[in-house]
């Protein structure tokens, strides 16, 4: 195994004794001019502290599904207890190319043009084609910032020659060549030079991936210098893994480390509603078409579910020692961490044994959990949120202008209210379908293959294992024509068109710059007619709920003489939620 750059720190002494016949005149000079600029060290290191601004690390695992979060106990500890959990988090095109090149440049596929693995539609060769030097890395490093890759990149990285060409806007890189899944006998490049690492249990990966990322931050903290780093694991993604470390059973699935080659040994299959799905009638013909899952199938499922959970120990443990190490610097107050995946995985839900790139729940929607500067601890966020935020939730951090129009909103506000509702819809494409998702409903075209033509829509509240299509509900009819007239728009949408919202105000009336204490809070606006039932509430107290039009009630909780905050939550008949606030003085 290569040997790793080891940062040691040297302090250094200076002093010097003051002359024994030195005038106490002289002395006392010379303790004025050190308390002055002792002082003025400080102040300056304040007003660094103040406006400095933040470090960015970004964890991304690969294929990690949200139910296998449960067995991370130290992003639950070091993260989730301490930030924001986004619990309706989503890849806009759940597969590893597509998904990181939304990272990478803030867009929608269909904007970013990134729509596979593998050329002419994807892959590493056509993202850098059409990006070039414009990519979320090189807007950091205009804004001053080192930025640093370790671990997976893009798929198709490394061929053609390309082992070690390193894309612009990277001040460290540390990439794995070609087979990126495989944790042994893979090869990185490091800055250009090709590293070969083999089979000893001190080479498995995702142990490099996170020693590399401690050395970056033990040699990159100590500056003024703000840094980014991007450490892409590449658990629990299956791959193709020989090897005589145990453990035996996982060599054509993720690979845990030796360490935890039993932990996982009885683990049961989880089996939700929609496992082995019974009745498919109401699916597309490609689910229709697959039969039910025989004994031995879920025996091999169950075996791939224990390696995929045991790979993600060594992340898990990853994580620890990156905020440990940040800890140790005194940065970790002044770090935004964002753990996420690329995309989810299948189980055997709807019959789908393994696998992503579906628009199901277990495929599209994954993890994320946020913590740093100005996030509350240990809240979880309802609302909707797509990996297309993250570069833009990046951007807004760092003051970093980015080069493209950017699809994604930041997360910051709303993790700072994780409360909020925004009435957010998004988007979920591949090549062959389109679908909108909002806080309710889950509306889906195929336009191609096997499939084109179909269509499903999903209540999402009624039913969260996405079992019955609504689709040839008459009842559904009028639901399914606004669905279908949003989602034209969203599939061609860019910038700000991506993050539309219903067009409510809440008016409250006044008297004399006050409102009476009763009173009326109404919720007006050219999308009233799609409400179907407002909520209101004074300082977090219900203050009554209104479901007939006009939406109003009045309010008896104002403060007199102080502030009060009037919250109304209306819930449109189309799914979306929106949180409407204002702050108003009641009237003594």
């Amino acid at each position: 195994m290569p040997e790793h750059l080891r940062s040691d720190a040297h302090p250094t002494a200076a002093g010097r004794g003051r002359p024994p016949g030195a005038r106490v005149a002289l002395a006392a000079a010379l303790f004025a001019i050190a308390a002055a600029s002792t002082a003025l060290a400080v102040a300056d290191r304040a007003s660094a502290k103040k406006e400095r601004r933040p470090n960015v690390v970004v964890i991304m695992t690969d294929d990690q599904t949200v139910e296998s979060m449960r067995v991370m106990d130290t992003v639950d500890a070091t993260l989730a207890e301490r930030g924001v959990t986004f619990a309706n988090s989503y890849a806009n095109f759940p597969l590893c190319c597509p998904s990181r090149a939304t990272l990478l440049t803030g867009q929608y596929a269909h904007n970013h043009g990134t729509l596979g693995n593998a050329a002419p539609e994807g892959g590493f060769a056509k993202f850098t084609a059409d990006h070039g030097a414009n990519t979320l890395p090189t807007w950091l490093q205009g804004a001053g910032y080192s930025t640093t890759l370790i671990g997976k990149y893009l798929n198709g990285y490394g061929g053609d020659g390309g082992e070690t060409f390193v894309p612009p806007g990277w001040s460290e890189w540390y990439a794995a060549v070609l087979q990126a899944q495989r944790v042994y006998d893979y090869t990185l490049n490091e800055n250009g030079a090709l590293v070969r690492y083999g089979e000893a249990p001190a080479d498995f990966k995702q142990d490099v991936i996170t020693n590399r990322a401690v050395d970056v931050i033990n040699r990159r903290a100590p500056a003024r210098q703000p840094f980014f780093i991007f450490a892409s694991y590449t658990a629990p993604h299956g791959g193709q893994n020989p090897t005589s470390n145990p453990p035996s059973e996982c060599e054509t699935t993720a690979q845990p480390a030796p360490r935890h080659a039993d932990v996982f040994d009885s683990e049961p299959l989880p089996q939700p509603p929609s496992f082995d799905e019974t009745d498919v009638s109401d699916k597309p013909t490609d689910i229709q078409s697959r039969d039910p899952i025989t004994a031995a199938q879920r025996d091999q499922i169950t075996t791939r579910y224990r390696c995929r959970l045991g790979s993600l120990l060594s992340v898990d443990e990853g994580v620890g020692r990156i905020v440990s190490a940040l800890r140790s610097h005194g940065e970790l107050g002044d770090t935004l961490i964002l753990y996420t995946a690329d995309n989810g995985f299948f189980g055997g839900e709807h019959r789908v044994q393994n696998g992503k790139t579906r628009h199901y729940e277990p495929s599209s929607r994954v993890p994320l959990v946020v913590r740093g500067p100005g996030v509350p601890e240990g809240k979880t966020a309802r609302e909707l949120a797509v990996n297309a935020d993250l570069a833009k939730t990046i951007v807004d951090a760092t003051g970093a202008s980015p080069g493209l129009n950017l699809d994604g909103r930041s997360l910051l506000g709303l993790a700072a209210e994780p409360k909020r509702e925004r009435g957010r819809e998004i988007l979920i494409e591949t090549r062959t379908y389109s679908a909108l998702r909002n806080a309710r409903f889950k509306y889906v075209e195929h336009t191609s293959g096997s499939n084109e033509g179909q269509i499903e829509l999903y209540d999402l509240e009624r039913d969260p294992f996405e079992l019955q299509s609504q689709h040839a509900n008459p009842a559904f009819d009028a639901l399914e024509a606004q669905l279908a007239a949003r989602l034209h728009a969203l599939r061609d949408c860019a910038g700000t068109g991506c993050r539309t919202k219903p067009a409510l105000k809440l008016k409250l009336r006044k008297r004399r710059g006050c409102v009476p204490r009763r009173a009326r809070a109404r919720v007006k606006g050219a999308d009233a007619s799609g409400v179907g039932k407002v909520t209101f509430e004074v300082d977090g107290k219900r203050a009554g709920s209104d479901g007939d039009s006009p939406f109003k009630e009045r309010l008896s909780k104002l403060k007199r003489g102080r502030k009060s905050k009037v919250r109304a939550v209306p819930e449109m008949t189309d799914g979306r939620v929106v949180d409407l606030t204002k702050k108003a003085r009641g009237c003594r």
